[in-house]
């Protein structure tokens, strides 16, 4: 499933393709088997053509199918690879790129496939000399220093080809490659240039089957430059509640939207609550409070986590938003992170962290600290630094991120920690780290003690965010490297947790 909400939609409507994939519920003489889309595009592929498949819902499909003449004449660019010379069709060419250490195109090797930092996306690159089993000019130790690359697109597949030299453009005249050279895949004809010299034509929807083992490091890597430099949008609940501005909360905290009516509110002790699903479910205003017993039909923002349920009784639901969070207005009150201009008005963002600790208190934190009380909000000067936050719970990274980036840091998720060393791997840098401690592949120890075992995050502080703070807990965190502890939701100990290691890291420097 984590795999899966990575996918972008055009990744998902290739596998229409994929031979055996099929959505008919029985197979049948005629249908069934996943067979017939995969046979279109392996024909159209062996006569050197490509397929594109563009889908909208409630619109319909467009298949988009390429097939290239067997005499032509084409603009095509001369390169040098292994010796010898090669001409790629310029249609296929989106620009060139002189890659080097100390240029902003750089080249980086991820689980031994090199990847070209292109901007803001990650390329994979393939050799064409290596490609075609020629001796190269240049050594594979040379090519992260100095490499010229031919950034090329088949369809919506973007690559890039390493290459000794560039030479020129030159309009050719293709010929049908030889039969003998049929078979080899990566050739689409030849042709003779003004020198006399014959060159082979490169076959660029043959290079990107070749870039099939490279695929699996391409798209993680792809990922981890998404987040990491890509401003995403979230998607916002905004409602009425209460006086002033509306108000919003991220629509991925919320589970379910309902109305109830106030004669299903029951009083239990100090605290409203209704039947809700098998059980009773706690229900608060905007502020905090008990809801009035009085009244008819109200909306009802349910938050669940762990097997519980909270309501925020609202009084009506206005729109989603789908927008940047950019806090303009910093807020007083406890339960409101800030405000912001979604749909062209001023809106209050609300903190979940705060309802959630109203009413269950200790719900994700078994102990919790005081060793921030003496600072103060006045204190905090938050600096606009780069954090990084792993935790597997959706919950808490969407209630966390809009807090932190309230109180000015440049924030990044990744789900497990494998996908955090993986951004180490590529060179990312961040001042500070939170990490959950049970997490599934790798636990929190387990990760802050491959993240102090060497490499570029050895001295970077890191927070533990976890529900368990007892003596032995902390300890055995700060034996594998952990810097300090905070409970999930403790808002106020870990803006302050941020505080004390970047005055800790001043004093160092």
């Amino acid at each position: 499933e984590a795999e899966l909400a990575s996918l972008t939609p055009q990744q998902i409507m290739q596998f229409i393709f994929k031979p055996g994939f099929s959505t008919a519920e029985q197979v049948t003489s005629v249908s069934g088997r996943g067979v017939g889309m995969d046979v279109v595009r392996t024909n159209i592929e062996k006569i050197g053509g490509s397929i594109e498949l563009n889908s909208k819902l409630g619109r319909g499909s467009t298949f988009t199918i390429k097939i290239p003449l067997t005499l032509a004449i084409v603009s095509a660019l001369i390169v040098e690879a292994g010796r010898e010379r090669f001409a790629m069709p310029q249609i296929g060419v989106v620009e060139l790129v002189r890659a080097g250490a100390e240029s902003e195109h750089r080249i980086e090797v991820i689980d031994g496939a090199p990847i070209l930092r292109l901007r803001d996306r990650l390329l994979p690159l393939m050799s064409l000399a290596k490609l075609l089993g020629l001796e190269s000019r240049k050594k594979d130790s040379d090519i992260t220093r100095d490499a010229y690359v031919v950034v090329s697109q088949v369809g919506t597949c973007l690559f890039g080809l390493i290459v000794d030299q560039v030479f020129d453009t030159e309009e050719i005249v293709v010929k049908p490659v030889a039969p003998i050279l049929r078979n080899v895949g990566v050739f689409s004809g030849n042709t003779i240039l003004g020198d006399g010299g014959v060159v082979m034509i490169i076959d660029l929807n043959g290079i990107t089957s070749a870039l099939a083992t490279t695929s699996a490091a391409t798209d993680a890597a792809q990922a981890v430059a998404q987040s990491s430099h890509k401003k995403e949008t979230s998607s916002l609940l905004v409602f009425r509640a209460g006086r002033g501005a509306p108000k919003a909360v991220p629509l991925s905290l919320v589970t379910r939207l309902e109305e109830i009516d106030a004669s299903n509110i029951e009083l239990s002790g100090n605290q409203t609550v209704m039947q809700y699903r098998g059980a009773l479910m706690p229900l608060v205003d905007v502020d905090g409070n008990a809801v009035s017993l009085e009244g008819g039909t109200r909306p009802v923002l349910v938050f669940t986590d762990v097997g519980r349920n909270m309501g925020l009784v609202v009084d009506e639901i206005i729109d989603i938003a789908e927008t940047s969070v950019n806090l303009e207005i910093q807020s007083q009150n406890s339960h409101v992170l800030g405000t912001a201009v979604i749909a062209g008005r001023a809106t209050d963002l609300l903190d979940v962290a705060y309802f959630v600790n109203r009413i269950f208190g200790g719900w994700f934190m078994t102990e919790e600290t005081d060793a921030y009380e003496d600072e103060t909000d006045e204190d905090r000067e938050p600096p606009k630094k780069r954090l990084l936050m792993v935790d597997d719970s959706a919950f808490f990274r969407n209630m966390l991120a809009p807090l932190l980036e309230a109180n000015g840091y440049d924030v990044t998720t990744a789900v497990v920690p494998p996908e955090a060393l993986a951004m180490r791997q590529l060179g990312e840098m961040f001042d500070f780290i939170l990490s959950d401690i049970e997490m599934p592949e790798m636990n929190g120890f387990e990760f802050a003690q491959a993240c102090r075992d060497g490499g570029a995050w050895q001295n970077t502080p890191i927070i533990a965010l976890t529900s368990h703070t007892t003596p032995q807990d902390i300890e055995r965190g700060r034996s594998v490297g952990f810097t300090d502890y905070v409970g999930k939701l403790d808002r106020e100990a870990l803006l302050h947790a941020l505080v004390n290691c970047r005055n800790l890291n001043g004093d160092m420097a």
